[in-house]
């Protein structure tokens, strides 16, 4: 038997008995893995270096290095996710839309759990935290497959994560890691649908449409993100300078960092010196269609290419535009239905812009950093779909739930 059938065959069997736990002894699961990523923090962040210093030897960029790394905090907001998922109410089990049919069957649907998930992502060693957390909670097993880029650090994730699970008297095998990092493991996982229920694929694009494309194992399709911000005409300039700074620059190795300016031109000269000075400030260069680069130094020509590219680097592209259609249609046209926001003071387009854009994600003032399962009160979510079957947007415990129907007849026969 393959390695991956061996891994599938011992996700299966635990599946048996993890579907079954109690919301008490999930809880207790969660919360002891929490204790333990606390308490092994240093052991994590020394295992973590290891990761960091050989993609800086390889060059890679300093965003991408960035979603690589670990910090006391960033432990620290794993173990509070978990906390977090242990306070909120379990779904599995709920009851919904149970209704009485004339000839007296009660029908309704409960939520259980999905299976195994398969999940195959890159970097972001917080991953596999959150991704484990979410399957516990909702009585699924989860088998990871991590990028080689951190490898150490996943491995000794897994390593804390387990340590929980035994004080907590609950399998290891509820979560399964894939440590064997050849190509030809991955090929073999997006096919093993007799032992995985669902596949999820979190990273570039390269990597989600290889899964989209190959795998016999349903997918939920997590997108890439060129998420754009719309200054529109009546919008607070200072707002949303302050905006665009947090939405571009808190973190640019992210798929909710903003990636393209849509601004009005009524606004736009009154914006520009702003915005340059702010995002020069940040090393951020901005590529501007001829009317922008006309009226601001230091703004470098746009190509058609950047309309459509999620940088993922100090990099920002921006289109003038003469009405909200304008920009409406542009979003529509180039956007990857992640997440999209609007600046303005406008009701009316406000609400326009959320009618009309097609993203999983529409805001209002707000920056679209927040799309985001402990944003939106998840605890952790396990990807953003940007799909529109089944879930859509931070995928959190309901979506990591199916439902199937429970029938009550006293006799009745057809």
């Amino acid at each position: 038997m393959s390695y991956m059938k061996q891994l599938g065959c011992r996700a299966r069997e635990a599946s048996g008995s993890v579907q079954f736990l109690s919301q008490p002894a999930k809880n207790l699961g969660l919360q002891k893995v929490a204790a333990e990523l606390r308490k092994s923090s240093a052991y994590l962040i020394k295992e973590n270096q290891k990761d960091i210093e050989r993609e800086r030897k390889k060059g890679t960029k300093e965003s991408l290095v960035d979603r690589l790394l670990l910090t006391g905090e960033r432990i620290a907001d794993m173990a509070s996710g978990l906390e977090q998922l242990a306070k909120l109410e379990d779904p599995v089990g709920e009851v919904i839309n149970m209704k009485t049919r004339p000839n007296g069957l009660q029908i309704g649907q409960k939520r259980v759990p999905l299976g195994v998930v398969g999940v195959i992502y890159e970097s972001r060693p917080n991953v596999t935290v959150d991704v484990f957390g979410l399957c516990l909670k909702t009585g699924n097993v989860a088998i990871l497959r991590g990028g080689s880029d951190a490898i150490y650090s996943n491995q000794a994730i897994i390593k804390v994560i387990q340590t929980g699970l035994r004080e907590a008297e609950i399998t290891e095998d509820a979560v399964i890691f894939v440590e064997n990092t050849d190509r030809a493991v991955v090929n073999e996982m997006m096919r093993l649908n007799q032992y995985i229920d669902v596949l999820i694929p979190r990273g570039g694009a390269g990597l989600i449409a290889s899964v989209v494309e190959n795998s016999t194992v349903p997918v939920i399709e997590t997108g890439t993100g060129n998420c754009h911000i719309y200054v529109d005409g009546s919008a607070d300039v200072a707002m949303a300078a302050d905006i665009i700074e947090n939405a571009k620059t808190q973190r640019m190795g992210v798929c909710n960092a903003c990636e393209s300016l849509v601004i009005h031109r009524d606004v736009l000269e009154h914006i520009l010196p702003l915005l340059t000075k702010r995002l020069k400030a940040k090393n951020v260069e901005i590529r501007g269609d001829e009317i922008a680069a006309s009226l601001q130094e230091g703004i470098v020509p746009a190509v058609e290419a950047d309309w459509g590219t999620e940088y993922l680097d100090a990099i920002i592209s921006l289109k003038t535009v003469a009405s909200i259609e304008e920009a409406i249609a542009h979003i529509n046209r180039y956007n990857t239905k992640h997440s999209e926001a609007i600046i303005t003071n406008d009701y009316a387009n406000a609400l326009k812009f959320q009618n009309e854009i097609d993203a999983a994600a529409v805001y209002v003032n707000a920056s679209t950093r927040f799309t985001d399962g402990f944003e939106f009160g998840f605890g952790a979510e396990i990807g953003i779909s940007t799909q529109k079957l089944h879930a859509r947007g931070p995928m959190g415990l309901n979506a990591l739930t199916t439902t199937k129907y429970i029938i009550f007849g006293n006799g009745q026969i057809r």
